[in-house]
């Protein structure tokens, strides 16, 4: 388990509401800068819209050829270790299909982030696994107590990128990095801002692994792990 220590050892912190969330959230880039006008920006591709509050599916597990790996050679370079490993899970599990889970986890973080600021434990529970839950409550009982608040806006993902794919014990596993905006400020009970902006666009980037039983009826995906990239 590499749940991240530095979203422990924040909770001691003056601006302890602020840096939980950034904790989890990941590593802050410096890159700030005001925040979009709403009207301007695109929809969200549809694959963003989210059916269900409890269950994401990283993706529907469809029948493929165990030995068809044209898909996987078009995202990564053949020979590379992301490619075997690619390959390895195909072997393993015929219905995985690489961007579809892209696209998945495109959805989960979306939730996985706004759950967590949000409080909504019940949302997080099927996402993660148990460590990672019992990590990610923790934190939100610690700002319960403080009776602080964080204002919390998830702005979009600039870049998603796979960075490995492996079979650990009958388990696919693949760990992305993900750099994201957000907007988030901490206010004390009185509504005093104590950290963060209200109106300052922050950029993030996160290193999750997701993992699933290989061949399982259970489709779906679970993050079992996640860091600030160094």
């Amino acid at each position: 388990m590499e749940f991240d220590i530095v979203m422990v050892l924040a909770l001691i912190a003056a601006v302890v509401v602020f840096l939980q969330l950034r904790s989890v959230l990941g590593k802050r880039t410096g890159f700030e800068r005001p925040p979009l006008d709403p009207y301007a920006q695109k929809k969200q591709n549809e694959a963003d819209n989210v059916s269900s509050a409890d269950i994401v599916e990283l993706p529907k597990r469809e029948q493929r050829e165990p030995d068809d790996f044209k898909d996987i050679d078009r995202f990564a370079p053949i020979n590379s270790d992301l490619n075997k490993g690619l390959r390895s899970l195909r072997k393993s599990d015929p219905s995985f299909a690489p961007q579809s889970f892209v696209d998945g986890v495109r959805v989960a973080y979306e939730m996985i982030v706004t759950a967590f600021a949000n409080g909504d434990k019940k949302s997080l529970k099927p996402l993660l696994a148990a460590e990672v839950y019992d990590g990610f409550s923790d934190a939100i009982d610690i700002l319960e107590k403080n009776n602080e608040n964080v204002s919390f806006t998830f702005v979009g993902i600039n870049k998603l990128e796979m960075i490995t794919a492996q079979m650990v014990d009958k388990e696919e596993q693949i760990t992305m990095r993900i750099v994201s905006e957000i907007i988030s400020a901490t206010y004390q009970k009185d509504e005093t801002l104590i950290d963060g902006d209200p109106e300052t666009i922050v950029e993030i980037t996160d290193v999750w692994t997701f993992a699933r039983p290989s061949q399982s009826n259970d489709p779906n995906w679970k993050l079992i792990a996640t860091q600030d990239e160094e």
